[in-house]
């Protein structure tokens, strides 16, 4: 069998590590013997063992002579866990495959001139474009110190949100709105403006059994949020910040006693500095966002530049209504040669629903 087909099945076990590594990376790893897999594992859990360290600890017989498969290049310091390669070194092993060098500067290369230095054989590039795509969160991350932003609607085939009275449940299906709770698992925060918890009171958890809840972050230019909103009231069970630019520490006092965390930033425009939100998340370790905001909010932060990636949800209704809302309202742009530029969508059916999920480019913009 090929490099590339031991290589698509370190790619299967790296997922299942999603949503508890981060801030570290998706990592899946094969132990390859005379043609035989005797062992494989992933980084199951931040804080945890590395996935080459537990595909060694799983092999069925000695890994002395064998091929090591790894989606990202084993890393070579001192962290949470001793470094991989010396336990590749120890363990006997042949030969490693690498998927995507990390662009980690405390490993980037490094851990690929040790193992060879050391004399074992080093491959490296074996599906680097499907082990680079796995951890896009972490490319992104480690080399900004930002959140990757992913823009998430549910919208008509006529592009609106909701209906002319303001009525969104349920735009999409059971199957959507599944995919939106992995989603919920998957990145590190969950992020809504004032408007939306005015509008609909949402809880912002995830309600898949077994899951991980995502750190809600409220942006709340002048505090507005009511004390008794869910995620007010639920601010000691699930980790949740208000970011503001209101200096007013006696509107802030509830959220506090409440056990949010208020954070105040400066202001651009009369809101919150979406940048440096981002800046100051990224301090935090929070490596993701799912922005599930309004058209207001969506058009702050693609004007501000923060948005990575779009996730649109389309369903096959029509809502029509010159006043129902659409997903980015703001001023929009004049000439549509300013427009915000994506990259050709990858769509996911998701029964009757679509999901387009685009990059997006940079581009010159309105603001």
């Amino acid at each position: 069998m090929s490099d590339e087909t031991y290589m698509k099945l370190a790619l299967e076990y790296a997922p299942k590590g999603c949503g508890w590594v981060d801030p570290n990376p998706m990592v899946g790893a094969v132990v390859v013997k005379d043609g035989r897999v005797i062992g494989a594992g992933y980084h199951r859990k931040y804080g945890g063992a590395h996935a080459e360290r537990n595909a060694l600890a799983s092999c069925t017989e000695p890994p002395q002579g064998a091929t090591l498969y790894v989606t990202l290049e084993p890393c070579c310091h001192y962290g949470k866990t001793p470094p991989c390669t010396e336990a590749i070194l120890e363990s006997g092993i042949r030969r490693v495959a690498v998927g995507s060098v990390d662009p980690n500067p405390l490993v980037a290369g490094k851990g690929i001139r040790f193992l060879r230095r050391h004399g074992i054989e080093v491959t490296e590039g074996v599906l680097r474009e499907e082990c680079t795509a796995l951890n896009e969160v972490f490319f992104h991350f480690i080399r900004t110190g930002t959140p990757y932003v992913v823009m998430k609607y549910a919208m008509t085939m006529d592009g609106k949100i909701a209906t002319r009275a303001g009525r969104s449940k349920w735009i999409a299906g059971e199957a959507a709105r599944r995919r939106v709770q992995e989603d919920r698992h998957r990145y590190a925060g969950v992020m809504v403006g004032v408007g939306t918890v005015l509008a609909d009171d949402p809880l912002l958890t995830c309600r898949l059994p077994g899951g991980k809840n995502p750190v809600r972050i409220l942006c709340d230019s002048r505090l507005r949020t009511p004390p008794e909103a869910r995620v007010v009231r639920t601010a000691g069970e699930v980790p949740t910040i208000l970011a503001t630019c209101s200096p007013d520490e006696a509107r802030a006092r509830p959220y506090r006693e409440a056990k949010c965390e208020v954070l105040t930033l400066p202001a651009k425009d009369g809101r919150v500095d979406l940048r440096a939100l981002m800046a100051a998340l990224g301090k935090k370790g929070i490596d993701s966002v799912l922005l599930e905001g309004g058209g207001t909010l969506n058009w702050s932060a693609l004007t501000s530049g923060i948005v990575n990636k779009v996730q649109a949800y389309v369903a096959p209704k029509l809502f029509g209504g010159t006043g129902a809302k659409s997903p980015v309202e703001g001023d929009g742009v004049a000439d549509p040669e300013r427009a915000f530029r994506l990259a050709p969508p990858r769509v996911t059916r998701l029964v009757d629903d679509l999901l387009l999920e685009s990059e997006v480019f940079p581009c010159s913009r309105e603001s």
